[in-house]
């Protein structure tokens, strides 16, 4: 009896994973930090002090306390598929890649809704800016303008968020609202050129569908996995490339072989993933104003 080649099947699963447009190839990744799907790390003490033509010594000693933190991966489990004479896949690229398209689809797209809803921020601070739309209106809310980015930028700049590594990353709805503004402007946005995005307002700017919602009524993020309700919103996010970061762990195959029944080989996969903000800091949203029927 023939035995199915995991390794075969997984490496072309995780070929290409990331997208080149896809935000998540901008932040850090702590994948070779992962055992056993967790990653054990320290969150840092604070900072020491700075002192100006200072007159007063001994200067003072502050230990450095480091608190150990343990991040378990989230796990991804895709629906199971049945395949007829997978052996002989095996053999052809494009009849694998055929088979696996479903699979990597559907793990890259709640992978990155994942990681999207974790870079945003949970509310507006100080170092977490949340600011809204002012645009012009249409279908009920208002449109992105370009002076909502520029407040996002300076929200930035107030916090010290260095300019190197920002990116932007813009709901297609918004990128629909800044061409619609300036079409020759605009038109290209979004694209990446040699590798590298374009770049608008110290933002390095991307594009995502999957883009987290927040509550109309408090500004503040939902759940991940709640239903959509409405009184919510949809978002642009805006992150600084070392402030926040993914792990990619264990990538599982499960076959069954030669099923009777189903003449077939039933084949089904395990991911593990996180993405988190390192620190609540250098993260930030656009939200889209909704406004109420005859405003």
């Amino acid at each position: 009896m023939t035995t199915l080649n995991k390794e075969v099947w997984i490496n072309q699963l995780m070929g290409n994973f990331y997208h080149d447009s896809s935000f998540l190839n901008y932040v850090k990744d702590f994948s070779g930090l992962v055992d056993n799907n967790a990653i054990n790390m320290a969150s840092s003490g604070i900072d020491p002090k700075v002192l100006i033509n200072n007159t007063t010594y001994p200067i003072k000693v502050t230990q450095r306390i480091d608190t150990p933190v343990r991040i378990e991966l989230d796990l991804f489990e895709t629906e199971n598929t049945l395949v007829r004479r997978p052996e002989a896949i095996e053999y052809s690229y494009d009849q694998l890649e055929s088979v696996l398209m479903g699979h990597r689809n559907v793990l890259r797209a709640k992978t990155a809704e994942k990681a999207a809803h974790a870079f945003a921020p949970k509310e507006d601070s100080e170092f977490t800016p949340v600011v809204s739309t002012s645009g012009d209106i249409v279908a009920g809310r208002k449109r992105l303008a370009v002076e909502d980015i520029l407040t996002l930028k300076e929200r930035f700049d107030d916090a010290n968020i260095p300019l190197e590594g920002r990116f932007l990353v813009l709901n297609p709805k918004h990128v629909s609202d800044l061409i619609l503004f300036d079409v020759k402007a605009f038109k290209n946005l979004t694209d990446i050129t040699d590798g590298q995005p374009n770049r608008f307002a110290g933002f390095n700017i991307l594009q995502t569908s999957i883009t987290p919602r927040y509550n109309l009524s408090t500004n503040k993020k939902v759940e991940f996995s709640a239903s959509k309700a409405n009184t919510d919103t949809f978002c642009s996010f805006a992150f600084h490339r070392e402030e926040v970061m993914k792990a990619d762990g264990e990538v599982f195959m499960y076959e069954k072989e030669n099923d009777p029944e189903e003449r077939g080989t039933i084949v089904g996969f395990d991911k593990r993933f996180i993405a988190l903000p390192i620190r609540e800091r250098a993260i930030g949203a656009i939200l889209s104003t909704v406004v109420a029927s005859g405003e």
